[in-house]
């Protein structure tokens, strides 16, 4: 399996959370900024943090940026310069971890469009820089109670990420449910992860579950990065620098009574190139972060 030397000290150590869940789907109101539009949709009702999907989502002006290697001694991997997108673009999937950074909203957002010449593009979206045109449809978000995903130092990467961490609101599910979210479903036991550098994936999320006694789960959110990526049908990308967001992600038993998690992606990689494919189990090691929410059936 691939691997990535960081600056910092290693920490193969993945944060697991215990959360309640509760699905509900929200509207987003145009002229707003990304960050501004779904704080203003989930702050309405009370929430702190969450993991959503969007699509059919129309941003003009819009701006993002794409894994890069680093071009300084104290990380790894970077960023690239940011682009800024020519025109209109319509997010066609995208993943979402909505949390908290010192206490204000903040997001981190791995997206799937297509520009108004039809050119399709995948990369991390500038929530601050993005801003909604239009929706096609409500957006599903899965709102997390009795933890948050918090913007922390990691001294292994030296970035700041998102991390799972208890909440101290306790009366956070009864100002959702007065809000009227609470109304559209129930609230459920939940996982909230980030998976830290070199460990894989797939393995990482069968062995929480085997550790919690969870024989089934669903991926809720999964916005991250891998080492390159190798794919279950044989297909390998050795451009290690990627951004990857989860399409569809379970966790299952299969006839033998073993776990197997099989976790649909879409990524880019630091030379342009866009990948599909459904993950190989045990040959792709996280990149830099992953976050995402088990949700057990």
């Amino acid at each position: 399996m691939r691997h990535i030397q960081h600056p910092g000290p290693a920490d193969a150590a993945v944060d697991v959370v215990d959360v309640r869940l509760l699905a509900l789907q929200i509207e987003l109101q145009p002229g707003l900024s990304l960050i501004d539009a779904l704080s203003q949709a989930l702050g309405d009702q009370g929430v702190q943090s969450a993991v959503l999907k969007l699509a059919g989502l129309h941003l003009d002006p819009f701006a993002y940026v794409m894994p890069a290697l680093s071009r300084r001694p104290d990380y790894a991997v970077y960023f690239s310069d940011r682009y800024d997108a020519p025109g209109a673009v319509c997010i066609e999937e995208a993943t979402v971890t909505y949390g908290l950074d010192s206490g204000r909203p903040w997001l981190h957002c791995h997206a799937d469009w297509v520009d108004d010449q039809s050119r399709r593009f995948c990369g991390h979206v500038l929530p601050g820089d993005a801003i909604v045109k239009r929706a096609d449809q409500s957006m599903d978000a899965w709102v997390l109670v009795g933890a948050a995903f918090e913007v922390v130092p990691d001294a292994e990467t030296r970035f700041t990420l998102f991390k799972p961490r208890p909440t101290r609101t306790t009366d956070q599910a009864g100002v959702i449910a007065e809000s009227g979210a609470g109304r559209q479903g129930a609230f459920r036991a939940a996982l909230a992860l980030r998976l830290p550098p070199n460990v894989d994936v797939c393995t990482a999320l069968e062995t929480v579950c085997r550790e919690r006694g969870i024989r089934s789960a669903t991926v809720r959110g999964g916005v991250g990065s891998t080492v390159g990526v190798a794919f279950d049908d044989g297909r390998d990308v050795e451009a290690f620098v990627t951004e990857t967001l989860v399409r569809q992600g379970r966790v299952t038993t299969d006839v033998n009574g073993d776990l197997r998690a099989d976790i649909d992606v879409t990524l880019i990689d630091y030379l342009g190139g866009r990948h599909q494919g459904r993950l190989a189990r045990g040959r792709n090691p996280v990149l830099v972060t992953f976050e995402l929410v088990l949700d057990p059936d």
